[in-house]
């Protein structure tokens, strides 16, 4: 269905990769993994013809039609949601809103008119036979959490995460041949997330999919493409059988680069011991030439880099965690908290789960005092010390400052070395942690607020979203570093690898008319998801 031959991108200091040729076939789903920086959305773009290659070719077999996930939340503005929607079909959406013009003010008299009117309906014929655009449009923003009351306001009235949902409906919706998903699982909530997934494995064409939820891979995939070591290299099955799979080569791997790096050096120790005595020249010869036959290419190392997350603390909990009394917060109308009450007790590990705008962010910004509620009372224990990581990190992590300096800043006290050794354990090392703050990517910016956090040693964490922007690696690291904390912890996400990785508790907030609605159950997220299902 979609042919990529001899694909290389190369920029003038880096070369991300070269010759990839790989046929992409229908009916299957591909998981394109990678670490960050490794070129997996440049390949995408390139894939959609976004961008160019330098080298090689891309070809769509004649008459399939390429669905991609647009990344601008804002090029749709004007339009209704179920324009925006309707769009996914470009030939579809000219067509009708023609003809609506057209019976709204031309003279239906003209035959020049009904002529165009003809054309317009043969082209509505050929992209919608069955007449059902509207019906299903509706369907897929109902499925998405969008009230049918709500599908002619204007895209400006969303949300940043709404209009995504809006975007991921726009290309799901002309059932696209081959459909190129970049990040699809970001700003979903897990409903939507669950919905998605149900969604992309009826879908019977192609699809590659980049995706940082493990447990979307898992779910979705039939084939995974991990691109490291400047290539492409496809697996069958799912992430999971893809780990098992490329853990066994990469121990194989290490083993052979142990041998031939052992081989080399005693090459090298000859030659250098033995190449100008005249006795032994012939075999200092011999020896060179088996250097020269060595494959040395084979000695790359891989791309990817695993983090080392641990989360220590300077002081135990007390008996008493965090009382939440009857508290009421409102944006304007919008009642979100109505004398919402809440206690967590010593050894809590909560995920705070809920739907997008549900106020679970509202909560995490009033339990670390950056929001002040309208009425109640949030009391912490005497012996907490709380470390917050907020959903977005561009304001706090920024200034002049390199990585070190901006670091040492929190706590003048904190030995040099462990600085260095937490920002080393977050991937930064060398050069990279004398870099300036300000020019961090979104990822490297909550990379350095673990690193943050790591330091402090508080006894609870609020961590609202940590995984944006985080890779899977990183995000496994996260689970692993909570599960073993021996502290409190609040959570927000949309990870169910993480949040089943580390909870013991799980609080969902559901929006009403009156405020939020809180279910609050003791035990794991699998525990949860099967009392509901039973239920």
């Amino acid at each position: 269905m979609l042919h990529a031959v001899n694909i290389s991108m190369r920029y003038a200091t880096k070369t991300l990769f070269e010759n990839i040729n790989i046929k992409f076939d229908r009916g299957k789903r591909y998981g394109l993994i990678g670490a960050n920086g490794a070129g997996k959305s440049t390949f995408l773009k390139i894939l959609s013809g976004e961008i160019e290659a330098s080298g090689g070719d891309i070809s769509l077999d004649s008459g399939l039609k390429l669905g991609v996930l647009s990344q601008n939340q804002y090029a749709f503005e004007d339009l209704s949601i179920k324009d925006a929607v309707l769009m996914g079909n470009k030939r579809l959406y000219d067509a009708i809103k023609e003809k609506e013009s057209l019976y709204a003010s031309a003279d239906l008299s003209d035959s020049k008119v009904n002529e165009r009117l003809g054309e317009l309906e043969i082209i509505c014929v050929e992209e919608d036979p069955m007449y059902e655009c509207e019906v299903v449009i509706e369907k897929i923003l109902q499925d998405l959490g969008f009230c049918v009351n709500t599908h002619n306001d204007l895209m400006k009235t969303l949300t940043g995460g709404d209009k995504f949902k809006v975007l991921l409906a726009q290309v799901l919706f002309p059932k696209p041949d081959v459909l190129l998903l970049d990040e699809p699982t970001n700003n979903l909530d897990l409903n939507a997330i669950s919905w998605l997934e149900e969604n992309l494995k009826r879908h019977d064409g192609t699809l590659v999919v980049i995706s940082h939820d493990r447990h979307f891979l898992n779910s979705v995939c039939t084939h995974i493409l991990d691109l490291d070591f400047k290539t492409l290299r496809e697996f069958s099955g799912n992430y999971d059988d893809w780990y098992i799979a490329s853990t066994l080569i990469a121990k194989q791997q290490e083993m052979e680069r142990n041998k031939k790096l052992k081989e080399k050096a005693e090459l090298e120790d000859f030659i250098r011991r033995f190449g100008a005595n005249a006795s032994k020249a012939r075999q200092a010869t011999s020896r060179q030439k088996q250097l020269d036959k060595l494959d040395l290419e084979s000695l790359q190392i891989s791309s990817r880099r695993d983090p080392s997350i641990s989360f220590k603390i300077k002081r135990n909990i007390g008996n008493e965690v965090l009382t939440i009394e009857n508290i009421s917060h409102s944006y304007g109308d919008l009642v979100i908290f109505n004398n919402f009450s809440l206690n967590i007790l010593p050894g809590d590990k909560i995920a705070l789960i809920g739907a997008n705008g549900v106020g679970k962010t509202t909560l995490c910004k009033i339990l670390s005092e950056s929001l002040k509620q309208d009425n109640g009372i949030v009391k912490w224990g005497a012996t907490i010390e709380m470390g917050y990581f907020p959903q977005d990190t561009s304001e706090i992590v920024t200034g002049d400052e390199t990585l070190y300096e901006w670091l040492r800043a929190f706590d003048k006290s904190v030995d040099s070395n462990e600085i260095r050794t937490s920002l080393g354990r977050m991937l930064f090392s060398g050069e990279e942690q004398e870099k300036s703050v300000k020019a961090l990517s979104g990822g490297e910016k909550h990379r350095i607020m673990l690193a943050k956090l790591m330091l402090a040693k508080n006894n609870f964490l609020l961590l609202d979203e940590p995984t944006n922007h985080l890779d899977l690696e990183a995000i496994i690291a996260l689970g692993e570093a909570l599960y073993s904390y021996n502290g409190g912890v609040i959570c927000v996400s949309h990870d169910r690898e993480l949040i089943g990785a580390y909870a013991n508790r799980i609080i969902e907030m559901q929006l009403s008319k009156n405020g939020v609605i809180i279910t609050d159950f003791k035990g794991s997220y699998e525990e949860y998801l099967s009392s509901k299902t039973f239920k």
